[in-house]
């Protein structure tokens, strides 16, 4: 089976790892990677809930990947946790605006299965391990420095960068956002013709009283009987 070619880190940490002879070597825990350059090198499994030891693979080292399974060739390294923590890690780092102030963590990332090479972070807005919570883009050429556990970006709030996925928080929030922009649309329209009918019926009103000064003189009586009183020669 040919192995894709972009994978999500979070989706490698969740397949269990196999290898020769019906091997089990347990679910992935975390990763294996170079910051500097933005590049994964490999990843650990955890053989059991008991045990201290962790197997240490290499990316290359991926046969094939079958459902929930991924099949490795040769043996892993075996490391201990304590050892691994000390290695350079950039997920669940705090994401720093250009203000100094933090606005999200880093929960995942895409990268290329044959170079490493990550493609861009997935940005989470507060424990990346809620499920269902929301996810942003945040390409290489956005993060300006980085430090360990602090990544430091161009962009002020995560509403700068592209929304990747939404939570049915973010949804529900949307959608009452539309609704109330919609309600206010409406209310803006309606006031706006009522507006325009109030000027009419006063433009009506303004002619009517102007027909009514023309036909009437200043005492309230027909103004052709006046005329007729002193031009008609058969008075």
């Amino acid at each position: 089976m040919e192995l894709p070619k972009e994978f999500l880190l979070s989706e490698l940490l969740n397949h269990n790892v196999k290898g020769n002879a019906a091997l089990n070597y347990g679910n992935g825990e975390n990763v294996w990677m170079h910051p500097p350059v933005h590049r994964i090198l490999g990843w650990y499994s955890r053989p059991s809930n008991f045990d201290l030891k962790r197997n240490v693979w290499k990316l290359n080292q991926i046969n094939q990947i079958i459902d929930n399974d991924i099949f490795v060739k040769g043996d892993p390294a075996i490391s201990d946790l304590a050892t691994l923590n000390r290695f350079p890690n950039l997920i669940e780092a705090s994401l720093i605006n250009s203000e100094g102030s933090k606005i999200g963590v880093i929960a995942d990332f895409l990268f290329d299965m044959k170079t490493g090479n990550i493609k861009f972070y997935l940005i989470s807005r507060s424990n990346p391990r809620i499920p269902g919570s929301s996810r942003w883009k945040l390409n290489i050429d956005d993060i300006l420095d980085q430090q360990p556990g602090l990544v430091f970006c161009s962009s002020i709030s995560l509403e700068d960068l592209p929304l990747i996925k939404s939570s049915l928080k973010n949804q529900f929030l949307k959608k009452g956002r539309k609704i109330f922009d919609r309600f206010d649309e409406m209310k803006n329209t309606a006031t706006n013709r009522l507006e325009d009918w109030l000027e009419e019926d006063e433009d009506i009103n303004q002619k009517s009283e102007f027909k009514q000064n023309t036909f009437y003189n200043n005492d309230g009586k027909k103004s052709f009987l006046s005329n007729k009183k002193y031009d008609d020669p058969w008075i």
